[in-house]
């Protein structure tokens, strides 16, 4: 049997970040919290799991590349500002978002559709939103004289936006609370479908079609109180320009002089970053590390109830969980691999330094490598996924879970079961006779 030879991973040309140590494996064995551990919490919303808190997402990010920002290509650094408009205003010191004038009326409007679906009149809408998006002054960078005027006059903004949607009808924003009439911080949408209740992850599972809400409704931490302007999501700097106003004093067209300005305006549709995870990750940071915590409904569930959960959302989670664990504890950083056909992707360190090494199809099979395969495979069919992996100079590698051939279903549905498995890698490469050719003395 030919031996396989592991190439050295590509590294990336351009590295914008230094590289952290992940997060540490502890070694225990008594189930429960966990020393030195980061206690870390995510939700389960229709199948899929959302890391919302700040500090949390910065923590499995950073320290092991888990999960991607919904907003973001990878890293969850969406803060709403243009990137020409912060290059253009650098000399600005401020943390607010700046955006467009034509950014600013988009929100207003999906603010004005919000209202709408919930049963607000026209007259209502508008006289909340003329009140509620004007312009506070110039551009505070510090607590000045302004600052404290332009505090004083969002309290009073936000005072009269709550009192009318108390008084004339259903509550146009919701808070962290989810109460009508509750915290003024943002005309938001609701949640939409209602979950199923808790119990039903004890049996099976129908997984839930409906999208995710655009914003994750005030769920971040370190979330500040209307009035304040240190909050980034509270207030907008809006760029706008100066020939409107000439405009409407009669200047002539040729006389017009294109000069831009900074308000600041409150922001009546707020977007916030929120961390995926992989259903893989999640257990993987709940069962391996022990930092996770995942809730449903406001209850924490347990690893039986996980593992049973994410297997009937995703019939083939148990064997991508394995191959998961595998490769993660022998110090890879593996990602879905649907771009390439495959089942993940392996990366050294993480993405940001190398490219992918390895393209990974997993199987379980019994120790007669028996069984029906979850993706059958023809001459063609392979040969094309090998060729597909070499243009993009990854190496195909086939990991084979050897399960028992007494373990029962029953015995399958718990995470204990992975104590009895054992795994075999196998890397397909094409030959190629040119590059390959033996001696004929040899053969």
């Amino acid at each position: 049997m030919a031996e396989a030879v592991f190439h050295a991973p590509k590294r990336k040309r351009r590295v914008n970040e230094s590289y952290e140590s992940p997060l540490p494996i502890p070694f225990w064995q008594d189930p429960g919290p966990r020393q030195g551990c980061p206690q870390l919490r995510a939700e389960l919303i229709n199948s899929r799991v959302i890391v919302r808190r700040s500090e949390d997402m910065k923590q499995l990010y950073g320290k092991g590349y888990f999960g991607k920002g919904v907003l973001s290509r990878s890293r969850p650094c969406f803060t709403g500002s243009d990137p020409k408009l912060v290059a253009t205003w650098k000399d600005m010191k401020t943390r607010m978002p700046i955006i467009t004038s034509k950014k600013y009326e988009r929100r207003v409007e999906w603010a004005t559709e919000v209202m709408r679906r919930q049963g607000q009149d026209e007259s209502t809408v508008c006289e909340i939103l003329k009140e509620f998006t004007k312009p506070l002054g110039h551009p505070c960078t510090g607590r000045s004289e302004k600052c404290e005027q332009c505090d004083a006059r969002g309290s009073q903004v936000a005072s009269t936006l709550c009192h009318t949607a108390e008084t004339q009808g259903p509550s146009v924003m919701n808070g962290d609370s989810g109460q009508r009439g509750g915290h003024p911080d943002g005309l938001q949408e609701s949640s939409g479908h209602d979950l199923p209740p808790a119990h039903r992850l004890e049996g099976p599972m129908v997984e839930d079609t409906a999208a995710l809400p655009r914003e994750p409704l005030s769920a971040q931490s370190g979330h500040q109180p209307a009035g304040q302007m240190g909050s980034e999501a509270e207030y907008v700097l809006v760029e706008e320009s100066l020939c409107d106003e000439q405009q409407e004093a009669g200047t002539l067209a040729e006389d017009w002089v294109h000069r831009r300005r900074l308000t600041c305006r409150r922001n009546p549709y707020r977007i916030f970053e929120y961390l995926q995870l992989s259903l893989e990750e999640a257990f993987f940071l709940a069962y391996a590390l022990g930092c996770l915590s995942v809730h449903y409904e406001e209850e924490p569930l347990t690893l039986v109830k996980l593992w049973r959960a994410f297997t009937a959302v995703q019939p083939a989670f148990r064997t991508t969980y394995m191959a998961y664990h595998h490769f993660r504890s022998k110090g890879w950083v593996p990602k879905v691999g649907l771009k390439y056909g495959t089942d993940l992707l392996l990366y050294r360190k993480g993405p940001p330094f190398y490219h992918a090494s390895y393209s990974v199809m997993v199987e379980l099979v019994d120790d007669c490598f028996e069984g029906a395969p979850r993706r059958p495979f023809s001459w063609k069919s392979l040969a094309a996924l090998s060729r597909v992996s070499a243009s993009v100079s990854k190496e195909l590698l086939l990991c084979y879970l050897v399960k028992p051939s007494t373990m029962t279903e029953e015995e399958m549905g718990s995470p204990e079961c992975m104590k009895r498995i054992k795994v075999q890698e196998v890397i397909l490469s094409r030959w190629v006779s040119s590059r390959e050719r033996s001696d004929p003395d040899e053969l």
